[in-house]
């Protein structure tokens, strides 16, 4: 038997950035139970992020940026060390990441694998996010990356293995970083 849910109450909070809703709802149970529920959920639209590794240099770039919400929470520098990502927008998730990799990385990367897409906070975000792997070459860089207009990024190449070091020693935090670094180990790509 699937959930039987009733809408009560849909008001947007906000549409300054993102569209914040609150959201009640009456849940009735699979026991025949029902429960009211009042939450807010935070609408920032879709996502997709690419991991770009290099099996030659047995390296992987990522970048290091400015993320408020960090901030809030008490990382006092508020910058995380992540993979290239970005909103959707109207663009396709393959579209969308081959873009954002030109912009926030500097490479036009060539063949791209999407690896699956995974909703990273589903108790308040609506977002799901789209997962990519690539494989780079130096040949492909076409510009320094560093993002557009109110972004500052700052590209990191690494070894592989100081990467996933750094997950351990806490240097990388990012949610979709560290999946995708343990999926790239685990899949036999990287040797």
């Amino acid at each position: 038997m699937s959930l039987k849910i009733d809408l009560i109450k849909d008001k947007i909070l906000s549409e300054n950035y993102f569209v914040l809703r609150n959201v009640t709802y009456d849940l009735t149970r699979r026991n025949g139970e029902v429960i009211r529920h009042k939450r807010e959920v935070y609408d920032r639209g879709n996502g997709a992020t690419i991991l770009l590794y290099n099996r030659e240099k047995k390296s992987v770039v990522l970048i290091r940026q400015f993320r408020i919400a960090t901030w809030v929470n008490g990382n006092l520098e508020g910058r995380l060390i992540e993979t290239c990502a970005g909103l959707l927008d109207d663009d396709e998730p393959e579209v969308c990441i081959r873009k954002e990799a030109v912009e926030e990385t500097g490479f036009a990367v060539g063949e791209v694998r999407k690896v699956f897409e995974l909703y990273m906070s589903p108790g308040g975000v609506t977002e799901i996010v789209h997962f990519f792997i690539a494989e780079y070459s130096e040949a492909q860089r076409t510009g320094a990356g560093g993002g557009v207009e109110d972004e500052d990024i700052e590209v990191l190449e690494l070894p592989f293995t100081q990467a996933l070091l750094m997950i351990q020693t806490g240097e990388i935090r990012d949610g979709k970083t560290v999946i995708l670094l343990q999926y790239l180990q685990s899949s036999g790509l990287m040797p």
